[in-house]
């Protein structure tokens, strides 16, 4: 018996595979072959059955017999292809003409091999298709992804040794291997999407794709159509059918990206996919099975956009199931100086530009700045400094004079009374933000007659 491939490149080692055919003998011969080497492997002994199982899982690839009782194979894939089917398929036949090939390649088949053939003939056969099939969705999500980002350099691990990138960092690994969806939160440019890459590197999912979704990018009256694809004739000039980007992402994770953007009729629409992990194609009768993780970011409240009527409350309580929320730059210490380092490095070797030393001056200014367009900015400034040949402080706001040094202990007092009041007098939750003991708050507060 054949065992299962060692090699992780092997393509059938993932594979779902769905054979069709009316004779027992070759289903057996198909499922002995496929089964111990693949993922899964379903059987169906006419296009009835197959069609049952494709409404209730995705299948990567589908051996189909021609000639079977009442429909034959090729009509049936003809039908599934007008409506919005597009599981990649090899037709298999006893009775092999050029005209039938021709036929085959016309209904979308992927290969076409006569009967009888033997075992390594077919293996070669799906390997082929479903190596092809990777291609060409590979290429198609990195043409959308170097369409649609400005800055190629897409990182996939959180960095930073900060305690509060450190704990968002832990919850990230946590909640990794599960299939839950997860909200991340936080100001722009505080890398929501970054975090989302670590979360799918870690996920299981990490060879699969990631789909990069920006929600406020795709005009709404087209979101759908991209999202869940369409079939011939769904509109006008839809000549044929079009995968959308959730069946290009099928087992890997979509980042849905300003999802409070999205259209009240997006958002109904997606409610059912991360619930159940189906979509219907536009235009189309057929429900498909996908294999999803969805995280989704937002810079916005999502409370407050249901409150004033722009978000729908039950889609907001069913992707908020884990909430990572993304702390400012300006709260990450001396993570700081780390990016601006890693930064100088990635961008001075793709602008073939010399590095710029970063000074104390250079240093004390980068951590005294606030960092309102947070790692976004920072990354402008350091691209800035090489194309010059000198870090911009001036760009950072004013440089403190003598006149603005205050007493220690004045700014203590300040930053303390300010974290009061923004907790309401919690005196536990102020002493953790700021990283001190409740003890000394209570010392100080009693110094101060509170």
């Amino acid at each position: 018996m054949l065992k299962i491939s060692e090699d992780a490149g092997d393509p059938l080692g993932a594979a779902r595979i769905l054979i069709v055919d009316d004779e027992p003998g070759m289903r057996h011969f198909l499922v002995n072959t496929l089964r111990p080497i693949s993922r899964h492997v379903d059987s169906a002994a006419d296009a009835r059955a197959a069609e049952a199982m494709l409404a209730t899982r995705q299948y990567d690839v589908m051996v189909l017999d021609n000639i079977m009782p009442g429909q034959k194979g090729l009509e049936w894939l003809r039908d599934q292809r007008s409506k919005g089917g597009f599981t990649d398929t090899i037709l298999i036949t006893a009775y092999a003409d050029l005209q039938t090939a021709i036929d085959a390649m016309r209904a979308g088949a992927s290969d076409f091999l006569v009967k009888p053939f033997r075992s390594n003939q077919i293996l070669n056969a799906l390997r082929k298709c479903l190596e092809l099939a990777q291609l060409k969705r590979e290429n198609a999500l990195l043409r959308r992804e170097l369409d649609t980002v400005a800055n190629g350099n897409r990182r996939k691990e959180l960095i930073g040794a900060s305690p509060v990138i450190a704990e968002v960092r832990a919850l990230l690994d946590r909640v990794a291997p599960l299939s839950t969806p997860v909200l991340i939160t936080g100001p722009s440019g505080s890398g929501k999407e970054v975090a989302a890459r670590h979360l799918h590197g870690r996920s299981g999912r990490g060879t699969a794709p990631f789909v990069t979704i920006q929600c406020g990018a795709i005009p709404a009256d087209n979101i759908e159509y991209e999202l869940f694809g369409h079939g011939a004739g769904a509109f006008p000039g839809a000549h044929g059918g079009r995968e959308g980007l959730l069946a290009k992402a099928s087992g890997g994770t979509v980042f849905l990206d300003d999802v409070s953007e999205l259209s009240a009729s997006a958002q109904t629409a997606l409610l059912r996919v991360i619930e159940d992990g189906v979509i219907r194609p536009i235009g189309t009768g057929r429900d498909v099975q996908l294999d999803l993780r969805f995280v989704i970011a937002s810079s916005k409240p999502l409370q407050k956009a249901v409150q004033d009527g722009h978000f729908r409350e039950d889609f907001l309580f069913r992707i908020n199931v884990i909430d990572v929320t993304m702390p400012p730059l300006k709260d990450r210490g001396s993570d700081i100086l780390d990016l601006a380092e890693l930064f100088q490095t990635e961008i001075a070797a793709a602008l073939n530009l010399p590095q710029v030393e970063i000074t104390s001056a250079v240093r004390s200014a980068m951590l005294r700045h606030d960092w309102p367009g947070n790692i976004r900015e920072l990354h402008n400034f350091v691209e800035r400094a090489l194309i010059f040949g000198r870090f911009p402080l001036e760009t950072l706001g004013s440089v403190s004079t003598s006149d603005d040094i205050a007493p220690l202990e004045d700014m203590e007092k300040r930053e303390i009374l300010k974290a009061l009041d923004a907790l309401g007098g919690n005196r536990t939750e102020a002493a953790r933000r700021l990283g001190i003991s409740r003890k000394t708050i209570d010392r100080k507060c009693a110094g101060w007659g509170l």
